[in-house]
């Protein structure tokens, strides 16, 4: 298969990293329409569970295609980032929507919006590992070097806090209770989003792991749209529950600094 030049594939990241930035500035001044911010204003909605799996599932299926595509599907480096990338969005794709409680609303737009971007970044990850990085940019020993071992721990360690924490949100309400509660236990002892705290520290892993711009760009943009999400939770929580919270101690996405 044909693939863009490297230096092509270089000004991509150059752009989605420019645009990481602008979504981050952006959203401090306007909330993304869904979940504790669903507003009808954003237009046609649908099912949060359709749309979580339609948001999330081209990744997945972009990255198997261009593994497929590749001429390097049988290296076993390659083949291990794919399955480390892949082990995220399985999960968010077919398990993480099937666990969600209720029946709340999410915006086509943002839908669309997502799995746009989610497109986009099966493009440059999948593009470097499979495509763009040089054939011996990966030795048999890479799984054995620092960058993939400290990478890996992180990965696993994200993975881990993003899926407790995401377990601790769905069980703070009984069935029929419709009461606010704070968030509490695990990391959420240190950041009002610690289930944002966990992706960004498993895309922080994956780049460090694959050693890449192309990972580094999507760590910048996980954090970009996270970020001004987390901070806008933390007001939120520091209004309801001015006397739970300690601001003090308790940051927005990153422990003891943010």
């Amino acid at each position: 298969m044909t693939m863009v030049s490297a230096h092509t594939f270089t000004v991509f990241l150059i752009v989605m990293a420019i645009l990481a930035v602008v979504v981050f500035i952006s959203l401090y001044f306007v909330d993304a329409g869904y979940g504790k911010f669903y507003r009808a204003s954003w237009g046609p909605s649908l099912d949060n569970h359709w749309g979580w799996f339609l948001m999330e599932v081209p990744v997945f299926i972009a990255m198997l295609v261009l593994w497929w595509l590749s001429d390097r599907r049988d290296d076993l480096v390659r083949l291990v980032f794919l399955l480390l990338f892949e082990s995220h969005y399985f999960h968010r794709s077919f398990i993480f929507p099937q666990q969600l409680r209720g029946h709340s609303r999410m915006p086509w737009t943002i839908v669309l919006m997502g799995a746009l971007f989610n497109t986009l970044n099966a493009l440059m990850q999948g593009g470097w590992i499979f495509f763009i990085s040089p054939d011996n940019y990966y030795p048999a020993n890479w799984l054995t070097s620092l960058p993939f071992l400290a990478g890996t721990v992180l990965f696993f360690a994200g993975m881990y806090i993003n899926i407790q924490s995401d377990s601790i949100i769905r069980h703070l309400r009984k069935p029929g209770d419709t009461a606010h509660y704070l968030p509490k236990g695990g990391m959420f002892r240190y950041v009002t989003s610690a289930n944002y705290f966990g992706e960004f520290l498993e895309w922080v892993g994956f780049a460090i792991l694959t050693w890449s711009w192309a990972g580094a760009v999507f760590a910048l943009w996980t954090f970009a749209n996270l970020a001004p999400r987390a901070a806008r939770i933390y007001d939120l929580y520091s209004r309801e529950f001015p006397d739970e919270l300690d601001i003090h101690k308790v940051k927005r996405i990153i422990p003891f600094i943010y």
